[in-house]
């Protein structure tokens, strides 16, 4: 292991086969919904222009950050990238140098290799030039802009401050070790790693059901909404924790103090929160203004199942989440409520969940 890993992350040695660890003291990282946060803030900058030549070049600096950010890659490793490093059918880059058989490959999400493929289809450079050519200094510059745009210290959108984020979103899902270090490239001497060994194959196959896992939090199933804690109100039988959700949604949920303390959840804490469809009331466009419940999110209306009795009403909310609610068939004919339809869905604090992902 080389010797800036060492020092950033510390295991306790008595767990084979589980990652505890902890970060040494000023080590930055940026937790999952901070990382969506920019990655929303890169998106949006590179929407922010009607000059095509602009947006081409905002959008190379769209894909190097994505690059890193998925891969853990060195930022000159993505700027030295070629074009056969990428095989987009198999939807892995190829980092490090071939010549000093230092090379490594590395599995991406499918939606970046979609939008690699996309981009390089139209813009695609001699196999001779890097796909990437761009000054190191003008991509930190811009990712430091980013940072800031969305509300963070500059030096969080560093590429290695990316990197060891990546780092850290793989130690708490679980990953082994020994993989972990090939898959960023590290030269490993520690004693997990001289046990076990891991094959490029093997790899693959275990970031790809990592990696699937991740799009289900981004794309959540139904009322199941993944974020983290940004703020604990405490009581004092029962205190009040608010989740920010990766679409930017604040969910407030009632949890006991017994509780609170046996799920060990602080701000901070990344968290999941279910909601039964039966809690969910729906109003209309302009009639959720009176009702009380603490939480209120908007959406259309996607799809509508009826019954003698109750009613499934699913929306779409604007992050992508689909939230199902159970009403009444009568109050369904009374709002004539159909799909297409601008809705509020709303949902008490006490009817919201939290518990502990599976990472």
């Amino acid at each position: 292991m080389t010797s800036s890993f060492s020092r950033d992350y510390h295991f306790d040695g008595k767990t084979p086969g589980n990652n505890v660890f902890t970060l040494s003291p000023g080590v930055k990282v940026l937790d999952e919904v901070q990382l969506t946060e920019l990655e929303k803030s890169f998106r949006q900058w590179t929407q922010d222009t009607s000059r095509q030549d602009v947006h081409r070049s905002r959008q190379r600096i769209l894909l190097i950050f994505l690059m890193i950010r998925h891969t853990g890659a060195r930022l000159h490793e993505i700027l030295n990238l070629k074009s056969d490093d990428i095989i987009f059918e198999d939807r892995v880059v190829r980092l490090g140098s071939s010549s000093s058989g230092s090379s490594r490959t590395v599995g991406i999400p499918e939606d970046l290799a979609r939008e690699l493929h996309l981009f390089f289809r139209e813009y695609r450079p001699d196999n001779d030039n890097a796909l990437f050519h761009i000054d190191p200094g003008h991509v930190r510059r811009k990712f430091y802009e980013r940072a800031e745009a969305c509300g963070l210290q500059k030096d969080l959108a560093n590429p290695s401050t990316l990197r060891r984020s990546r780092t850290v979103e793989l130690l708490r899902a679980n990953l082994p070790l020994p993989a972990i270090e090939k898959l960023l490239g590290h030269s490993s001497s520690s004693s997990a790693s001289a046990l076990l060994e891991f094959s490029d194959d093997d790899i693959h196959h275990i970031l790809r059901s990592h990696m699937d896992r991740e799009k289900n939090r981004r794309t959540s199933a139904r009322n199941i909404f993944f974020g983290k804690i940004i703020e604990i109100i405490r009581g004092d039988i029962q205190s009040e924790a608010v989740l920010l959700t990766l679409g930017g949604i604040s969910i407030s949920s009632i949890i006991t103090n017994g509780s609170l303390k046996k799920l060990r959840l602080r701000k901070g804490s990344l968290v999941t929160a279910e909601i039964k469809a039966p809690t969910v009331l729906i109003a209309g466009a302009e009639g959720a203004a009176d009702i009380s419940a603490e939480n209120r999110v908007q959406g259309v209306v996607l799809e509508i199942n009826s019954g003698r009795v109750n009613t499934e009403v699913i929306m779409t909310l604007e992050e992508g989440t689909q939230l199902c609610a159970i009403i009444t068939t009568a109050s369904h004919k009374r709002m004539n409520l159909r799909a297409g339809d601008q809705a509020w869905a709303l949902f008490g604090a006490y009817s919201v969940v939290l518990n502990i992902p599976q990472f």
